[in-house]
């Protein structure tokens, strides 16, 4: 099976934990296995900053750092138990499972992607509840500068 990749100029890309970074527009095209991850799903430690975004990083170090696999694998369960005590939504849950069914079989690739829904699922969530906890904190302020 062959993937063909398009790299725009600059963009970096992760082949079997070397860096490379396109100096130009380039396509390129994989005829074998290889791990790979393009710049725009790199995600750097800084940004884990929710418990999707922490399993997502998890599990990207468990698909690139072949060598330290074990403590990547630990760290991806830990997260992810973490993530599933704060779920409450059951499409949420069911694809943290898809999520771990494909960790178990070693497809961390094909794991990322259900990452990403759970990272948009959770920037969702979290949007919902932020403009209620602002509206109190401003009334917070309204009440203290009225007294």
């Amino acid at each position: 099976m062959t993937l063909r990749i398009s790299l725009k100029k600059g963009e970096p890309v992760i082949v079997n934990g070397a860096v490379l970074r396109a100096q130009s527009r380039t396509d390129l095209v994989v005829e074998n296995t290889a791990t790979i991850l393009r710049g725009r799903e790199v995600m750097k430690p800084e940004e884990a900053v929710t418990p999707a975004r922490a399993l997502y990083f998890a599990c990207m170090m468990a698909y690139i750092d072949e060598a330290e696999i074990d403590r990547h694998k630990q760290a991806v369960l830990e997260r992810l138990e973490t993530l599933m005590v704060a779920l409450e939504s059951h499409e949420a849950k069911a694809v943290c499972i898809r999520f771990a069914q494909k960790i178990a079989v070693g497809q961390f690739y094909a794991a990322l992607v259900d990452c990403r829904w759970l990272i948009a699922y959770e920037s969702d969530a979290l949007a919902r509840f932020a403009p209620a906890d602002q509206a109190q904190d401003a009334s917070a302020i309204e009440t203290v500068s009225a007294t």
